[in-house]
């Protein structure tokens, strides 16, 4: 499986950064159509948030990264060079949701309601994403038996087979996931657009980390804290947090005494 996509003037475009591309490309087109259906879509408030969250992604997807592998780098020069892979998702999803909140709170904009949204969106780009993963021949799983592979197209085959021997497409397995919860959460916000603000960023978080805890179980290039898979145990925070945030907006009606004397007057 070849990494490079093709050359431009002695310097490889690599697969890994074109499916990255196409994935935050996809995510920009799918948020500004979704924000413009709720009426809150401004071009150049917009296009600032989708600036800081990529750059504060990037930053925070690597960071991420070398932290867990610090024996991977001798100098500065190193960390910087992306060409070889080397983000780690959740890092890019906490750095890129701080930057989220800091940039719309200033700029008086939407927070949840663009959580929401772009929240559902980052499912589909790392849907793609994970294609670049496939290229480079990484983030699989362990090793399978050729009857298992063969479950699978023949291309997948080929690129699952390392050294001799295949292994679990996990970069499918979250492809899928990605795509199939995209789809479920985009239906459930075009239905019911009432729902409570901030519903869909807590859905999306729990849609991709049960799957992610799931496949991480498979994944022999896990980064590690100890004998503990880093990613299943942010994972399964992020699950709890979730819970508890949805929980929360939920049953604040129940609970405040201010809202529940406008009910009563209503009646």
């Amino acid at each position: 499986m070849n990494p490079v996509a093709f050359e431009i003037f002695g310097v490889s475009i690599m697969w890994y950064g074109i499916f990255i591309s196409i994935g935050v490309l996809a995510t920009i087109v799918y948020s500004s159509l979704m924000l413009k259906r709720v009426g809150i879509y401004n071009e150049d408030d917009f296009f600032g948030l989708i600036i800081a969250v990529i750059i504060s992604g990037f930053i925070g997807a690597r960071l991420y990264y070398v932290i867990f592998n610090l024996d991977l780098y001798n100098s500065f020069f190193e960390v910087l060079n992306l060409r070889q892979g080397g983000l780690a998702f959740h890092g890019g999803v906490i750095l890129g949701l701080i930057a989220m909140v800091i940039y719309t709170r200033k700029k008086k904009m939407d927070t949840l309601r663009y959580m929401d949204i772009i929240g559902i969106g980052a499912l589909l780009a790392q849907a793609v994403g994970r294609w670049g993963n496939f290229f480079n021949q990484e983030a699989h799983g362990s090793e399978v038996s050729e009857t298992f592979i063969q479950r699978f197209p023949a291309f997948i085959q080929k690129g699952m087979f390392i050294d001799g021997k295949y292994f679990h497409p996990t970069f499918l397995y979250e492809s899928i996931n990605g795509v199939l919860w995209f789809t479920v959460l985009t239906i459930i916000f075009i239905k019911f657009p009432k729902l409570k603000k901030g519903t869909f960023i807590a859905l999306a978080i729990i849609a991709n980390s049960i799957t992610r805890i799931f496949v991480e179980g498979l994944r022999t290039d896990s980064l590690m804290l100890g004998e503990i898979k880093v990613a299943q145990l942010v994972g399964g925070l992020a699950i709890l947090m979730a819970l508890v945030y949805l929980l929360y907006i939920y049953t604040s009606d129940l609970t405040d005494p201010k809202k529940k004397k406008k009910k009563k007057k209503k009646k």
